[in-house]
């Protein structure tokens, strides 16, 4: 009998520890050190500033409600989505699926951590050009369910199922003596 658990279960959850503890870091630098809370704007490169931004809603500020009902709610919907990619990572094989689902994890949990601390997630990245900005404000958390996401989809698309090998059937007779 085969084992379901992932043979890259221990490397899944340390790339999700550690995205987790990256988000969590970079997050307490721009509240504490930089106080960017207070700032509001801090410029580093013509094309990228920290920008403080308390997100209550879920991707591009949907369900920006800053209630206690929909804030709970997201909570509890986020963690059965983290819950449900812990079991699938759990279960993968596929090493380079399992680092897609671990950076996933991390980042939900993450954002998980900020809206029950908080009441909000904490969003600062701000990458522009001039006053265009082809994203939303962001952080780590976001940009690692990203491109976990986007891993998965392109693993999905590039490498596909690959259907079992049949077995090498031999047309040849056994040799006489």
């Amino acid at each position: 009998m085969t084992s379901k658990r992932s043979p890259h279960l221990r490397f899944g959850l340390i790339v999700a520890g550690l995205t987790f503890l990256l988000d969590q870091i970079v997050k307490w630098i721009v509240v504490v050190p930089l106080s960017l809370e207070l700032k509001g704007v801090f410029d580093i490169l013509p094309f990228f500033r920290l920008t403080w931004a308390e997100n209550c809603g879920i991707s591009l500020s949907m369900f920006a409600n800053c209630n206690s009902t929909t804030r709970w709610t997201l909570v509890a919907v986020t963690a059965l989505v983290a819950g449900a990619v812990a079991v699938w990572m759990t279960r993968e094989k596929a090493k380079g699926d399992v680092l897609a689902l671990a950076l996933i994890l991390g980042g939900a949990l993450g954002n998980i951590l900020d809206r029950t601390r908080l009441g909000y997630v904490v969003d600062y990245a701000d990458l522009h050009i001039g006053e265009f900005r082809p994203f939303m404000i962001f952080n780590v958390a976001d940009a690692c369910i990203t491109i976990g996401v986007l891993l998965l989809v392109a693993r999905a698309l590039l490498l596909g199922e690959k259907a079992p090998e049949a077995p090498a059937v031999s047309n040849d007779k056994p040799a006489a003596d």
